[in-house]
């Protein structure tokens, strides 16, 4: 676990590597609290007469389906398994890194009223090996951070040709910004120093802010449009992964592969095609977006039908058909080009695609480097071992504000609670998450021991307010904001929302939980500290439906449930 010193300067004390014995209680037991030890919690505000204290409850699930996956959409969006560990996901089922809103609007969900919203969270394990804390430290040792973003090219609208030169320029100078942090991230081999990592992420967001702003100028003067979404690609994080390879493995960790839930993975084309003649623009863009879609139903396919047909299912009811789809998807852009120009040669060729795990072309000198999949049938990563737990149950809902009324959220808000990273990045957005059933006023940042018969759970709030603007931000957070904790009011300039909660329930052994053995997956470098716990959703309610809920939560009533 990371605690702050009193100089300022973050000091790291890790806790054993996943599992959790005998070998050194005394340090990993550390991590946990009997929860009749917590402290109560300050009572929340009273709901005021302008105040809104309705309920909408939504289910979607327990998980049931399977859908695992070390991607994060939301705080690390085009980034290829880039939590590093393994998320549950409920609701949306074809929700990848490099979804697009268009794809998460035409996905099917797994909750019961139909809303297609995201939600997801790291797993929680049950590892009854020993390992030394000295694994990590010698990893960290022998390990040079780098910062990992999203890549911009992959998501480029078709290009104009009055903006070719510009942007082209453009993603240059990202690749140079993305060079330079890499060279003053090499001083910090060997350590973690996040005030320094919190520094350099600022100013690189700053320049990629400016960048990535100044190519969407670029591509909409020349005739392209106005470019959404291109702010959730502005943010990068520090990168740890080379722990990985330093990690001892157990026999478990290096079984067969077998991805979390496969993902199809295809060739790039946006950065593969030349400038856009003006009369083309809108006919390529839109079978851009369909090779988009294609790739969403296919992958939302492999959740639905995973478990199902032979070893040659997958090949000849997902990979052949969306061949065939993105070989005649392909042929009309370059007919589109060659009517104004002259046709692109090649673009057959990135038809094919692959699942999980094997090379599927097309890399990018932006694009991140490719991350480990999970591996074997606890679909384990590197300092992420042992069987996953699965939920009891999941409570999801919708609460009041209590100074106002609440105005729907709009639709494609994306949000998160916790920090993933309070070791590497400093803990001011890590929020304690975790109790047991029966002790709902008493959040914890250890893990608790619950009493026999009680449930281990982790009760994740979101913020409650929004800017009243945007879906998304440069660092994914500053356009929502929590209410203050003591009157319950929203920031200035900032309007009440439904406010998201997730409760999560595990029937986890009790002797499990007095000797330490269950904890939750996280970044190499946290090394399953508790005060990492996170949580993510996009929410993609129908408006009707989010209407409903602020209606139901402004008369005061507990509504859904289905």
């Amino acid at each position: 676990m990371a605690v702050l010193a009193a100089s300022g300067a973050l000091t790291v004390t890790f806790v054993t590597s996943g599992g959790r014995g005998t070998a050194d209680a005394a340090t990993e037991l550390n991590q946990f609290v009997p929860i009749e030890s917590v402290r109560p919690d300050a009572p929340p505000p009273k709901v005021g007469a302008k105040g809104a204290k309705g309920r909408f409850v939504v289910d979607c699930g327990t998980n049931g389906n399977g859908k695992f996956s070390p991607d994060n959409p939301v705080a690390q969006p085009g980034i290829k398994n880039g939590a590093e560990h393994v998320h549950d996901f409920v609701g949306n089922l074809a929700i990848t890194a490099n979804s697009s809103n268009a794809d998460l609007d035409a996905s099917g969900t797994t909750c019961r009223n139909g809303d297609k919203s995201s939600y997801f969270w790291p797993v929680v394990r049950i590892d009854k090996s020993v390992r030394s804390s000295a694994d990590t430290r010698r990893a960290l040792a022998a390990t040079t951070p780098t910062v990992v973003c999203p890549s911009v090219r992959d998501r480029l609208p078709a290009v104009p040709m009055g903006a070719w030169n510009s942007v082209r320029a453009g993603l240059r100078s990202l690749d140079l910004a993305t060079a330079w942090a890499n060279d003053r991230m090499a001083a910090s081999k060997g350590r973690i120093d996040a005030r320094a990592n919190e520094s350099l992420l600022a100013s690189l967001r700053t320049r990629r802010a400016r960048l990535i702003r100044a190519l969407s100028d670029s591509i909409a003067a020349a005739g392209g449009g106005r470019t959404a979404g291109m702010v959730s690609l502005v943010e990068c994080d520090v990168d740890y992964d080379g722990m990985h390879a330093a990690m001892r493995h157990t026999a478990a960790e290096v079984k067969a592969k077998l991805a979390a839930t496969p993902q199809v993975q295809c060739p790039a084309v946006r950065d593969k095609l030349p400038a856009v003649p003006a009369q083309a623009l809108d006919e390529v863009n839109r079978n851009l977006a369909d090779l988009d879609r294609q790739l969403s139903e296919a992958n939302e396919r492999l959740v639905t039908s995973r478990g199902q047909g032979g070893p040659d299912f997958v090949a000849n009811a997902v990979l052949g058909p969306l061949k065939a789809k993105r070989v005649a998807v392909l042929d009309r852009i370059a007919t589109a080009i060659a009517r104004r120009g002259d046709r692109p040669q090649g673009l057959e060729a990135l038809a094919p695609c692959t699942v999980s795990g094997q090379n599927s072309g097309g890399p990018n000198s932006d694009a991140p480097k490719a991350l480990p999949d999970p591996q074997g049938p606890n679909l384990e990563l590197p300092n992420n071992t042992g069987g996953i737990v699965r939920p009891a149950a999941v409570l999801i809902e919708y609460r009041g504000n209590a100074t106002s009324k609440v105005v729907p959220m709009p639709k494609f808000l994306r949000a998160l609670t916790g920090d993933a990273k309070p070791t590497s990045r400093g803990p001011a957005n890590a929020r304690a998450a975790w109790t047991c059933s029966g002790f709902a006023d008493r959040l914890s940042d250890r893990y608790p021991i619950c009493p026999a018969g009680s449930k281990v759970q982790r009760v994740h709030d979101f913020p409650g307010c929004w800017d009243g603007k945007n879906i998304d931000s440069a660092n994914h957070r500053s356009h929502v904001a929590f209410a203050d904790k003591t009157t319950g009011a929203c920031p200035a300039n900032f309007v009440a929302i439904p406010q998201l909660r997730v409760t999560i329930s595990y029937a986890i052994p009790r002797d499990v939980q007095v000797r330490g053995q269950y904890a939750l997956d996280s970044f190499p470098e946290e090394d399953h500290n508790p005060f990492s716990d996170h949580d993510d959703f996009v929410n993609v309610n129908a408006a009707r439906t989010m209407q409903r809920i602020a209606a139901c939560i402004n008369t005061g009533r507990v509504c859904g449930g289905r």
